[in-house]
């Protein structure tokens, strides 16, 4: 199964049924961005903390796996010169829907969070990637990809699913209830029986894996990170989670790109 293809297709459709990850910004927090009052999201409800972020808007921004006009046209808004790469032509297209209107310069690419070969080295001095690496099957090639378009110095804001969340049975959970059913590490692809798989694929939804926190922790520091900022975050009440009532599903880091290494 071509996973980068099926998951292109996945929120393509996401876009056309309206979910809340693929509503664009409105005019006023345009407008509010470019007054100095900004912020954005990795994470569903938590801003991500401004002393992250380089206290000069003067800097390059790659927003990695994050279309749906949300957090790109609000940087670019700020005075920063932001690049916008997505798998999904959909997702795209709003931001470019909201940099039409707003009149805003943002550079758009379609491509693959695991290969950034469009970039040179050290090209960007901050990547906001929100919770997306649970649509890739191995995480490791996106924070290596992230290390080398760096540079010395940069930042790597991430927000990820804890791992946790995956040993449920799904749509229990969504129904308030907890019903352990999954060893980790997760995949639809190969956790589901193939009844279940099928009934996944039918639905159109994006193909998720779960990643150990060896490999969203440990391979952002065997990359070459240095984690300097953390937080955790819940789903927002109309996610309907169950596990919001015991612990938080996601959790951001900010990781620093030595000056040397």
């Amino acid at each position: 199964m071509d996973i980068r293809h099926y998951n292109r297709k996945a929120w393509d459709k996401q876009v056309a049924d309206g979910s809340r990850w693929t509503v664009p910004v409105d005019a006023a927090v345009i407008a509010a961005a470019r007054a100095g009052e900004w912020s954005i999201i990795l994470t569903p409800t938590v801003p991500v903390p401004r002393q992250w972020f380089p206290p000069s808007t003067d800097v390059d921004v790659l927003c990695l796996a994050a279309g749906g006009g949300q957090q790109a046209p609000v940087l670019a808004a700020a005075g920063m010169r932001v690049t916008l790469l997505d798998n999904s032509p959909a997702q795209l297209a709003q931001d470019k829907l909201v940099a039409e209107r707003e009149g805003l310069d943002l550079t758009i690419v379609a491509g693959d969070m695991a290969d950034l070969g469009d970039f040179a080295a050290a090209s960007f001095d901050v990547i906001v990637h929100p919770v997306s690496n649970c649509f890739v099957a191995d995480v490791h090639p996106v924070w290596r990809e992230a290390y080398r378009v760096l540079r010395p110095g940069g930042v790597l804001l991430a927000g990820m699913m804890n791992p946790v969340y995956y040993i449920f049975d799904y749509e229990k959970m969504t129904a308030g209830e907890l019903v352990v059913r999954h060893a980790l590490p997760y995949a639809d692809t190969g956790s589901l029986d193939a009844a279940a798989l099928e009934a996944h694929l039918a639905t159109g939804d994006p193909v998720e894996f779960s990643h150990t926190l060896e490999d969203q922790l440990g391979g952002q520091v065997a990359a070459g990170f240095r984690i300097s900022g953390f937080y955790e975050d819940s789903f927002g009440p109309e996610d309907n989670c169950a596990l919001n009532r015991y612990l938080p599903a996601m959790f951001a880091t900010c990781a620093v790109k030595p000056e040397s290494r």
